[in-house]
């Protein structure tokens, strides 16, 4: 029986997702399947960093410690990014450039940079030592590489038959953007054009069971991904000022979680150019600085590994710290205890608990399971994210299952991936 939250959601749906409504919906043919597509989101990542980025111009996006860039400052330095990759380092359409980087204002820019110039952002793990970066690096067939001074230093140890360009994020913003410019920059260089069925991203995944595979995905498997998320969070809207309960302030969020994850990359990161939204960086997990960040910048959203919410509650200090801004505590990538859902809907200063379903492969959309419907379900992931996923419960055979029976977990979307890169059998 639908809940009372379910039947806000479907209105909120019904009011905004059709023709001549927010979100216009329309269909692609894949695999001789009809998919749902948001027909009026951009074609391609520039054309979407562009609009976002003139539309919110001056309002902060990014916060590294005590700088902050605006949306139009951040879109210059990437515009110039851009044009220096093509002019000086020679990037052309479809070129995998990597970055390998802890979570930074110049991961952000670089990223734009490389995806204006037409290059494919390969996003190297920052996790892995020297041997997993060479794989990666090989596997994909970068021939640029953009790190960070650690992980070049790592790189520095490997070898991967890469050019890096090493950046010191410990300098302010051009200081640290500066090597990439050492080869030149034309001003006006023509950048290329990007459409919709152009490469995009590679991401990498399973590699906690064998060799990383690279997910590769166009832009508009990014774009539509990124478009239902964006459906998803102005539902939420659209029912906190039906409720009388309107959102104050420009929406924030804590980038906690690592950028070359597709939890980072996607709902969080590319999410926050249509919503204006600021993110404030982490260069590395600590609980109670992530408290001070979010009572500082009052932070409204909150995005992590189910431990990470969960070692906020239970900190000696969390008496300290007024977490009120912050509506939701999302998680993924695990299960939440439900014990955890009950204290975290109790403990966070009026803050609701929210659970996502998702993969590298689908772009990050699949499932959520949210506020009062998680509390009262906590052990479920929810339903699938509308409009554009289509979810079942298969058999080795393809066929449907019945209500609670085990099988695999299939996701039709137009944001799926389109393969893994050079590797026909697992995309197979």
């Amino acid at each position: 029986m639908p809940s009372a939250l379910d039947l806000l959601m479907e209105e909120a749906l019904q009011a905004m997702v059709g023709d001549g409504k927010m979100f216009q919906l329309g269909e692609v043919d894949r695999f001789g399947v009809k998919l749902p597509i948001v027909s009026n989101a951009p074609s391609s990542l520039p054309f979407y960093f562009a609009h976002f980025c003139a539309q919110h111009g001056d309002a902060t996006f990014l916060v590294e410690g005590d700088e902050r860039l605006s949306f139009a400052d951040v879109y210059a330095r990437a515009s110039q990014i851009a044009s220096a990759l093509v002019s000086g380092w020679g990037v052309k359409k479809g070129d995998r450039v990597g970055l390998a980087m802890r979570n930074a204002n110049a991961w952000v820019i670089t990223y734009m940079g490389i995806i204006m110039a037409g290059g494919c952002a390969s996003l190297l793990n920052g996790w892995w030592q020297a041997p997993e970066l060479a794989a990666g690096i090989a596997d994909t067939e970068t021939k640029l590489v953009i790190a960070d001074t650690q992980r070049a230093d790592r790189l520095s140890h490997a070898d991967h038959g890469a050019t890096v360009i090493t950046l010191d994020l410990k300098q302010s913003i051009d200081a640290v953007l500066a090597p990439i410019f050492t080869k030149g920059q034309t001003q006006d260089v023509a950048l290329p054009m990007v459409f919709g069925d152009d490469l995009a991203t590679i991401l990498f995944t399973s590699g906690s069971t064998g060799q990383s595979k690279g997910a590769w995905s166009t832009h508009q498997a990014v774009v539509q991904g990124t478009f239902n998320y964006l459906v998803q969070t102005m539902s939420v809207l659209y029912i906190l000022n039906k409720t009388g309960n309107p959102p104050v302030g420009q929406p924030s969020t804590l980038l906690n979680v690592p950028l070359f994850h597709v939890t980072g990359e996607v709902p969080v990161f590319l999410q926050s150019f249509a919503m204006g939204r600021k993110l404030v960086m982490m260069a590395r997990w600590d609980a109670e600085e992530a408290m001070r960040l979010i009572e500082r910048e009052q932070i409204t959203y909150f995005v992590g590994v189910p431990l990470m919410s969960y070692e906020m509650l239970i900190h000696p200090n969390r008496s300290k710290y007024d977490l009120s801004s912050c509506k939701s505590f999302a998680a993924g990538g695990a299960p939440r205890p439900p014990e955890h859902v009950r204290r975290l809907a109790d403990g966070m200063g009026g803050g609701q608990p929210l659970l996502g379903y998702g993969l590298t492969e689908t772009n990050a959309v699949g499932c959520g399971n949210v506020n009062e419907n998680y509390a009262a379900k906590p052990n479920s992931t929810g339903p699938a994210s509308l409009p554009l996923v289509d979810l079942a419960i298969l058999d080795d055979a393809g066929k449907p299952l019945a209500q609670g029976d085990v099988g695999e977990v299939c996701i039709r979307s137009i944001a799926n991936f389109s393969g893994y890169w050079n590797n026909d059998a697992a995309t197979k």
